[in-house]
């Protein structure tokens, strides 16, 4: 079964072995009964395990060809729990253009354990090659980014780490496994903020994991129960649920965000357009080779910076509001909102200026998305 338009609804475990339900119960427990002193059946406590969250860590898994998958209670839980593998000394090549919540987690708190990175241009590969250190133990990136939409070649990155001796670990929310399956393409460890378009809908907080190496699941599992910071049964079903339907939704987000990228890059009010869709867009050529369409993210400067508080302000079906992968359009301004925790001069060193709006595109109907479009470019003039 290798179409993942199936396997999104029949990967991993998607009936009840105990009851046959078509859809997997929520085992709402803490603790399970033993057989006898020292004999735990299947599960023994649910920060250790739990079937319906065991169930979805199956699915990730089979989704991104991984051996194991692993939920968390976020995605930024699951990255703490990857980065956890380094230890004091240890050096991580961090892409510059993460979001600011992954950057916040390195530079506030992980180095205060010892954990040292750069942040590094991973478009340029002569840059990576030099951005090396004897104690580099991983390279760490989004493709597409955010908010730049920067497309970076997972397999010459990874061939690169793996000459070094480094891990590849990347955060694959913008695109799912429905449009880029970044093991299969050499990388180590898969991320993903399941909040976003795994769970689709707006209404759980989650974050999923999977690796390819045995001895790495090993690990990063040993982290996941040490650490704790587990995702729910009931939120565990929910993501399960937002997956069913993901094929369909990837497919309708890319769709709609492609045509709202050509609009605004042929609109008199856009500066720029950042969209790995788009044939001028740096990178173009590397997303066509690794991803199946190009996703529902954009982000665009109007040429009137002073504007871009009136026309956020302005939009209707386009909520202003952080977070992106629901099937609800949204908008925000990166600066202010989800890479203020990024210091202004950094910032502004890798192209996220303060008038710079991105775009989570919805499934709604697209010629009311670009008549909202069209009100709020008017009015931002």
């Amino acid at each position: 079964m290798e179409n993942l338009k199936t396997k999104v609804i029949h990967g991993g475990i998607s009936t009840d072995p105990t009851t046959g339900a078509v859809s997997v119960p929520i085992y709402q427990t803490s603790t399970y009964q033993q057989n006898a002193l020292g004999q735990p059946k299947t599960y023994e406590y649910s920060r250790s395990g739990n079937p319906t969250r065991h169930a979805l860590e199956r699915l990730i898994a089979d989704l991104e060809a991984g051996v194991q998958g692993f939920a968390f209670g976020s995605g930024l839980a699951g990255i703490h729990a990857v980065l956890s593998l380094f230890a004091a000394g240890d050096h991580v090549i961090l892409a510059d253009d993460v979001y600011g919540g992954t950057f916040r987690l390195v530079d506030k708190v992980l180095s205060r354990a010892g954990i040292t990175y750069d942040l590094v241009d991973l478009s340029d590969l002569d840059v990576l090659k030099n951005a090396f250190k004897k104690e580099t133990k991983a390279v760490y990136f989004e493709t597409p980014s955010n908010p730049l939409l920067k497309v970076l070649d997972i397999q010459e990155i990874s061939k690169i780490a793996k000459a070094h001796g480094a891990l590849t670990l990347v955060d694959n929310t913008f695109a799912t496994p429905y449009l880029q399956r970044p093991l299969t393409l050499g990388a180590d460890v898969v991320l993903h903020s399941a909040t976003k378009y795994l769970g689709g809908h707006s209404d759980v907080v989650a974050g999923l994991v999977t690796t390819n190496s045995q001895d790495l699941a090993e690990q990063i599992g040993f982290l996941q129960n040490a650490i704790g910071g587990v995702l729910g049964p009931q939120d565990s079903w929910l993501v399960q649920r937002g997956i069913k339907t993901l094929a369909l939704r990837m497919e309708a987000h890319s769709k709609n965000a492609s045509k709202i990228a050509e609009f605004l890059e042929n609109s008199h009010e856009v500066a720029k357009v950042y969209y790995p869709g788009l044939a001028s867009q740096t990178g173009h050529e590397i997303a066509q080779k690794q991803m199946a369409a190009f996703g529902g993210m954009l982000s665009f400067e109007l040429k009137n910076e002073q504007a871009v508080k009136t026309f956020v302000e302005s939009l209707q079906y386009f909520t202003l509001a952080e977070s992106l992968g629901g099937v609800e359009s949204l908008v925000e301004v990166p600066a202010v909102m989800t890479h203020a925790s990024i210091p202004k001069n950094i910032r502004e060193q890798i192209g996220i200026k303060d008038g710079l709006i991105r775009l989570s595109v919805g499934i709604e109907d697209i010629s009311d998305l670009l008549s909202d479009l069209t009100q709020a470019l008017e009015k931002a003039k």
